[in-house]
């Protein structure tokens, strides 16, 4: 496409800047707190997109765009892109998570019993609109109980393993740098497992969510029952140069197991992101799971959704359309003009050759 300058000048420029950061006000610490202590979902979501835990940072762009998720994603993105990288983080295994989380819809009962934890699922959907009229909205206490979950379960997967209803991928030996990385390669097709799940764990949580409902509306070729869903918190062990390991800290992450009950043995799809985002989880294990087989250009193919599911890049070619395209969309106007004078010269020479011609 042919681009041509925008006309107006580095002030013009400026002032639609300042136009936009005039409605944002001022961005202070405490502003950046309050966003962390009133949003953390939508926190935890643009640090699971834009593939980097910290919730200061996510608050801050989230603040400096007005909320505008694609804007704070991509600030956090290329902010991303300034740090060194300093260490790999050991491998986090499903039994070692600290879950508040974890429930399973195909089985009642499950190794370590389910956990409903923090979710909305099972309530009433009624605005507070008593806060409006000056009220404060307190939410009620949670009652402890008297046999607490279990913090640390197995995944439901491992369980249907040993009793042969599912077969296990086989653990993957890489580890350190030499693990793929989408931020680092292109994504290829067929693409490394890695780069899937990675890709998968960035997703836009919206166009994920559509294309897996269009999947689990039947068009795709296998239909998801939850395996698992579960919120947890993952310990970051990495090596110290001295040779010991230690925790750097704990981050959130979602994580969701969907098996498809055709064939002799039970299929699996898997996602894993930052942050506790189920949505993102569910409708990214269904199109993991709905990925083999799949027919060249449905919304299940590999390559259409890990593609069509990057919010970054998508949005930034959508927006893209606002640049001036003076030059291809003047040359599309002169191509059309051409192209009806030669028609009307077509018409007028027919009409003569017509008159011209002797009557019978």
């Amino acid at each position: 496409m042919a681009y041509v300058a925008t006309r107006g000048g580095e002030a013009a420029i400026d002032q639609s800047e300042r136009l936009f950061r005039e409605e944002m006000g001022e961005i202070t610490p405490t502003r950046i707190e309050e966003v962390k202590a009133a949003l953390p979902y939508l926190i935890d979501r643009v640090m699971g997109e834009a593939s980097l835990y910290d919730e200061d940072l996510a608050a801050l762009a989230l603040a400096q765009t007005g909320g505008e998720l694609y804007e704070a994603v991509l600030l956090l993105r290329a902010w991303r892109t300034t740090q060194p990288r300093l260490s790999i983080a050991k491998p986090v295994e499903q039994d070692g998570l600290f879950t508040h989380r974890r429930i399973s819809a195909a089985f009642k009962d499950v190794p370590g019993g389910q956990t409903l934890g923090p979710t909305l699922d099972y309530a009433h959907r009624i605005l507070a609109t008593n806060v409006l009229r000056g009220e404060t909205f307190v939410p009620p206490a949670v009652v402890l109980a008297d046999k607490p979950a279990k913090a640390h379960l197995p995944s439901v997967s491992a369980w249907q393993a040993e009793n042969d209803l599912v077969d296990l991928p086989q653990p993957d030996a890489t580890d350190g740098n030499d693990i793929p990385d989408l931020t680092r390669e292109p994504l290829l097709f067929p693409s490394k497992r890695a780069h899937t799940l990675q890709s998968l764990a960035r997703s836009e949580t919206g166009s994920a969510l559509a294309l897996g409902y269009a999947a689990m509306r039947g068009y795709g070729q296998a239909h998801p029952t939850v395996n698992e869903v579960r919120l947890s918190e993952a310990e970051i062990v990495v090596d110290h140069p001295d040779g010991r390991s230690f925790s750097a800290g704990r981050v959130k992450i979602s994580q969701a197991e969907v098996v498809d009950k055709k064939g002799e043995k039970l299929s699996l799809g898997f996602t894993a992101t930052f942050g506790w985002n189920e949505v993102k989880c569910i409708a990214g294990a269904t199109l993991d799971l709905n990925a083999p087989g799949a027919e060249k250009g449905s919304a299940t193919e590999e390559e259409f959704f890990l593609y069509h599911t990057e919010g970054v890049e998508s949005s930034g070619f959508c927006i893209h359309f606002k640049l001036p395209h003076y030059v291809t969309f003047q040359s599309s106007l002169d191509a059309m003009r051409d192209a009806k004078a030669k028609k009307a010269a077509e018409r007028v020479a027919a009409k003569t050759k017509h008159q011209s011609e002797p009557a019978e």
